[in-house]
């Protein structure tokens, strides 16, 4: 592997550890967009990518198979984690063609737009029902009372599983993201994260095989019976592919609601522009997702030598693609730090690009619509309750612990 020039630790997305730095990491993305914008991080041991068009080339061309199996792990002397690392090397997040076309092929015939589309009235009553139970004391916590379980509740749904599992769904979910939008990892998370991957193989498994209670009509059934030229998937396939599906489906739209909600909150007149103009919603979810995105980086793996912004890139050194730095490069979107729900040609990478492009976008951008319609529509006089916030520790999936409001 190369030796790489002294780099500015300054410029290290390491200080995103920071808590100041998670706050509002845009300027330290401005920084490295500017500075170098091909920046090897001698912290992370990776190149960072912060531009539109080499973020867009490292998602389109750079590998995603970066998970070691658990006999790689055993080799490198690394035991205790194979249970983590056996269902993530199953899961089409960390896999390249042809498994992940095997993959994603069978799928696709369980997770369809149409499976979405029904759901959607199912939906607007989840809204509707979590506003109604806060409705009166006329304070709320968006997080815990609304954009936490909103998503958990559909996925419930979705899956086939009982509604009432709601609530465990998310907290394995919140583990289970510990490991896919963090580079740091202690002790303590990686026991729990353990505990609760271990939690969701059971459960899952539980489900197809319970006699008494045969598996709704729902993604887990569908995924059992997904068949693509005579091709089926595997159980712990199913299993895998369930997790991953629910897991990023359910932090990403929490984060997009809190997040989102926030940035209107902080900009007024654009919330009363939002409540105001129900027809520029769908280019609001859109602008909410580029401006501040749920999934803020995402690690790749360099397939061969390559040349980019003037760096030797050499195969097999890591990438990390910041999705969010790209989502405010000036150089394809003009004004990127303004809110613009009307803004032409907005292909943000907030769901990523090309083969791994989020599996869940539809029904996260439904998701989005209902639930934003829902808290402009029925809470008039929407303010923030609080002068601090916080952000949650995971520093690639972007999110707040809590966001009191106060509203009629």
């Amino acid at each position: 592997m190369a030796t790489q020039a002294a780099s500015d630790p300054s410029l290290s997305l390491y200080r995103l550890l920071d808590p100041a730095v998670l706050a509002d990491p845009y300027p330290l993305y401005k920084r490295l967009r500017e500075e170098d914008p091909v920046h090897w991080d001698p912290y992370l041991h990776c190149w960072v990518f912060t531009r539109y068009a080499d973020v867009h080339q490292v998602l389109h061309s750079f590998s995603a198979d970066r998970t070691p199996s658990p006999d790689q792990l055993r080799a490198l002397g690394i035991v205790g984690i194979e249970p983590i690392a056996e269902v993530m090397v199953r899961q089409m997040l960390f896999l390249d063609a042809p498994k992940h076309t095997h993959l994603r092929k069978l799928c696709s015939t369980a997770f369809t737009p149409r499976r979405v589309e029904l759901l959607e009235e199912r939906i607007e009553e989840i809204a509707n029902r979590l506003i109604d139970a806060v409705f009166a004391s006329g304070r709320m916590d968006v997080i815990g009372d609304f954009a936490a379980p909103f998503p958990s509740i559909v996925f419930a749904a979705l899956l086939g599983v009982p509604e009432e599992d709601h609530k465990q769904l998310k907290a394995w979910s919140a583990d289970f993201a510990e490991m896919l939008g963090n580079f740091q990892h202690n002790i303590d998370r990686v026991s729990r994260v353990l505990r609760s991957t271990a939690e969701m193989v059971a459960y899952f498994r539980r489900a197809i095989h319970e006699e008494e209670r045969p598996l709704a009509d729902g993604l887990l059934k569908s995924l059992v019976e997904a068949e693509v030229d005579g091709e089926r998937l595997s159980e712990d396939e199913v299993i895998a592919n369930a997790i991953v599906t629910m897991v990023g489906g359910q932090e990403t739209t929490t984060n997009l609601i809190g997040s989102g909600l926030l940035t209107l909150l902080r900009q007024p007149a654009k919330l009363a522009e939002l409540r105001d103009r129900p027809e520029v919603t769908a280019g609001a979810i859109e602008e909410l997702l580029r401006y501040e995105s749920p999934s803020q980086h995402t690690g790749r793996i360099c397939r061969e030598d390559v040349v980019i912004g003037g760096k030797p890139i050499r195969k097999g050194e890591a990438a990390m693609a910041v999705m969010a730095a790209g989502n405010r490069d000036p150089e394809r979107f003009p004004d990127p730090d303004a809110l613009d729900f009307e803004r032409k040609d907005n292909r943000h990478l907030a769901f990523g690009w090309a083969a791994h492009f989020c599996f869940g976008a539809p029904l996260a951008r439904m998701e989005g619509r209902i639930a934003f319609r829902a808290l402009l529509d029925r809470l008039p006089g929407l303010a923030l309750a609080a002068d601090k916030l916080e952000w949650r520790e995971n520093l690639g999936l972007r999110g707040l612990k809590a966001l009191p409001v106060r509203f009629g």
